[in-house]
């Protein structure tokens, strides 16, 4: 068999989880792109935008030809994967200014969102990985571009229904919360990380509607925007505390080698350094910011550690398939 045979046979073999590397490649642009580091963010724009065409791409073509295994997926939480993949690239190419594709996109995430929601919801179970906090990760990443796009078009009813899906994402983490596997911290194979990832993009939709109403908008009274600042502080300290357990438990209890839900560490680690930028400028607060920058520069070395990581298993793959 060829080597090009055998990477088709790999692309075809690929779980849904891989859109979680289009999610932390994107999370990373963003992230790179608010202490201005511009080279670096719109390079991994670019492999963002690369990576969400190929799936897009594909999910076009194969749709029609295997039904059933689309529907099978589409009742599993990692279904909701291009949900957040969309907003997050939505919200990279709003930063820039590109708020028409901004909003293409998050009318692309908003449908997706609607149709998988619920069925995925339904099929939850009991001690899940952390891929049940997904749907908690899809909504806030849609109240995240909404804000954004509030905020930059002075658009007063985006802004109240990014509000909605703010609170919702939170009702969202703590149904998920009770469904999940708390032993997954010491033997997930790395989606586990999305529990830290949920409280982090709740974050950074609570601060980027804090910069919404700093735009010139009115959205809500000071009593409301005091306790949409409180909120917000306290899920970035959260998320923080989430990390620092996640990140013990993982020197605990090494887990070695590539497994595709290692991108869905990498997500959380960047969301977690995107949400203390992101805090610290929305809000005028000092310490959050320092630590951004710290927590950033750790999620690009593990984001290329585990893109190494696939390439080498991408190889062996090709080796082991090749003719001898």
């Amino acid at each position: 068999m060829s080597g090009t045979s055998a990477l088709r046979i790999r692309w075809a073999q690929r779980p849904p989880a891989t859109g979680a590397a289009v999610m932390a490649t994107g999370i990373l642009s963003v992230g790179l792109h608010l202490p201005g580091y511009e080279a670096l963010s719109r390079i991994a724009l670019v492999l963002t935008g690369i990576s969400w065409l190929g799936l897009a791409a594909d999910f076009a073509v194969r749709l029609p030809r295997e039904r059933e295994r689309w529907a099978a997926e589409a009742r599993s939480p990692v279904a909701l994967t291009p949900v957040a993949a969309t907003a997050v690239l939505g919200a990279a190419v709003a930063d820039l200014g590109w708020q028409q594709l901004a909003e293409a996109l998050l009318a692309l995430a908003f449908v997706l969102w609607a149709g998988l929601i619920l069925p995925v919801m339904w099929h939850w179970e009991r001690r899940m990985p952390g891929v049940v906090f997904l749907g908690s990760v899809a909504t806030e990443g849609i109240a995240v571009l909404a804000a954004v796009l509030a905020g930059a078009e002075g658009v007063a009813w985006l802004a109240h229904a990014a509000l909605v899906f703010f609170w919702l994402g939170l009702v969202l983490y703590l149904a998920g919360l009770w469904r999940f596997d708390p032993r997954q911290v010491l033997t997930g194979a790395g989606d586990h990380w999305i529990a830290a990832g949920a409280l982090a993009i709740s974050a950074v939709a609570g601060a980027r509607l804090v910069a919404a109403a700093q735009s010139g908008l009115y959205l809500w009274n000071n009593d409301d925007n005091g306790t949409l600042r409180a909120v917000t502080v306290g899920l970035l300290v959260l998320a923080c505390s989430c990390y620092c357990v996640l990140a013990a438990a993982e020197m605990l209890r090494p887990r070695l080698g590539y497994d595709v839900r290692r991108w869905a560490t990498v997500f959380p680690m960047g969301m977690t350094a995107v949400a203390a930028l992101s805090v610290a400028a929305a809000l005028e607060v000092h310490w959050p910011s320092g630590l951004g920058r710290v927590l950033l520069w750790i999620a690009v070395a593990v984001w290329c550690a585990v893109l190494a990581s696939a390439v080498r298993s991408a190889l062996g793959t090709v080796r082991s398939r090749a003719p001898r």
